[in-house]
């Protein structure tokens, strides 16, 4: 019972991490607890504390995603030119500026750039986070420790946590003012800060000294991660419909207060079943997981078609969709964030991370606006879910033929060392 207990804590499978990574998993449960503290409440803020009209809500929140989602590449270039953990101290510092920015704020000007230094420190610090771990928790696995996709279902069960915690500390703070909250937010980034500074050991650049644009130009003469880039690219445009698509589900459905129900289960769907499925993934299926998973993914919206177009009434599609979403989710990301690394022959990570969150967020720019003038159209309710799952179901097949055809996709690649040897 204590070794099955074991198998199913994030706790316990983070003993066996050495302490650089165990600091970027729980840091990735700090920054999104800080995050957000500050991120659901924000739009509120506007219209309700400062009176701003709906047109600059929406300027303010497009500046937000840009700056951080398209600049992704900018932060993962210069990590590998300076270092993953000189840019990550500094995205966690721009963060804490951006904070007091916004908690000073109260006209456009410093709301624009607390807005856009907010932002930025993502595009900062997360590509150069995710190419340390990448890096960090290969060398481990070629040790015949836990795998580089285990560490990755760490690393996103900690971010899941920090989702649930930061809503509920910033509702709770939000009873002083929208100020503390962010102050609070700066605080929690302030002892990220101060961890990752000490506890980090400083290594070399692995491109020290040569230009910014040559990583850029490696990952642009790499069709293979190109290919992969605009498949996985898919999977955060899904992602996104928890903020688009569902709640307008869930109005038709006459059960709009069930949204934060369904984030609650969908985080503690990952936090109980990532990590032992991310192990059960990497044994029976190695990179296969990727067509299966985005399959999932775009099971997730056939079937709420399905649903809505019968009838169903009631929050019963809702529920379907977020089930099927979070468990292609937990399919998909480890395997893909640990493909990464094979795809750039472990080298320039801070780079291709970087271009494969920005590809992401140009999915989610232009496929957004789609399905939201979907959503908006007097047509079938079921017409925007039906079309979207056209979406994850192409990268399904970009997937099965990339896993067949790129030798670093292959599954025997996602095995450790010793089970390669084993007879």
């Amino acid at each position: 019972m204590t070794t099955l207990l074991r198998r199913w804590s994030v706790l316990g499978r983070l003993s066996e991490l050495p302490g650089p990574i165990r600091l970027i998993v729980l840091g990735q449960l700090a920054f999104n607890t800080g995050f957000y503290l500050v991120l659901p409440f924000f739009a509120l803020h506007l219209t309700r504390d400062l009176g701003f009209g709906g047109a600059l809500v929406g300027l303010l929140l497009g500046l937000r995603t840009f700056s951080q989602q398209g600049l992704f590449f900018v932060g993962g270039a210069l990590a590998d030119r300076f270092g993953t953990r000189p840019v990550a101290l500094t995205g966690f510092g721009v963060r804490i500026l951006g904070f007091l920015l916004l908690a000073l704020a109260d006209g456009a000007v410093l709301l624009v750039a607390g807005t856009v230094a907010t932002g930025f420190a993502a595009a900062l610090f997360s590509p150069a986070v995710e190419a340390e771990l990448a890096r960090r928790a290969g060398e481990l696995e070629r040790d015949d420790g836990p795998t580089r996709s285990e560490a990755f279902a760490m690393f996103g069960v900690a971010g899941e946590v920090g989702v649930v915690l930061g809503p509920v500390i910033g509702s709770l703070l939000l009873t002083v003012d929208f100020a503390a909250t962010t102050l609070a937010a700066a605080g929690v980034f302030v002892v990220v800060l101060v961890a990752f500074a000490r506890g980090m050991p400083r290594r070399p650049a692995a491109h020290a000294g040569e230009p910014v644009l040559a990583g850029w130009g490696e990952v642009l003469s790499n069709p293979a991660f190109l290919a992969f880039t605009a498949a996985y690219s898919t999977w955060l445009l899904s992602y996104n419909q928890l903020y688009l698509a569902l709640p307008v589900e869930l109005e038709r459905g006459g059960a709009a207060g069930m949204l934060g129900v369904l984030f609650v289960l969908s985080a503690v769907l990952v936090v109980l079943g990532q990590v032992p499925l991310a192990e059960l993934v990497r044994r029976r299926l190695g990179a296969r997981a990727l067509p299966v998973g985005f399959g999932v993914l775009a099971l997730a919206f056939a079937a709420t078609a399905v649903l809505i177009g019968f009838g169903t009434a009631g929050p019963v599609p809702a529920v379907v969709f977020v089930v099927l979403l979070t468990l292609g989710q937990m399919t998909v990301v480890p395997v893909a964030q640990d493909a990464v690394g094979r795809l750039a022959g472990e080298r320039r990570l801070g780079a291709y991370f970087g271009v494969l969150a920005s590809g992401g967020g140009l999915a989610v720019l232009g496929g957004s606006a789609l399905l939201g003038s979907l959503l908006e159209a007097q047509g079938p309710p079921a017409l925007p879910w039906a079309v979207t799952a056209a979406l994850p179901l192409a990268s399904a097949v970009v997937m099965g033929v990339l896993v067949r055809r790129v030798p670093a996709l292959q599954p025997d690649h996602s095995l450790t060392s010793a089970e390669r040897n084993s007879p």
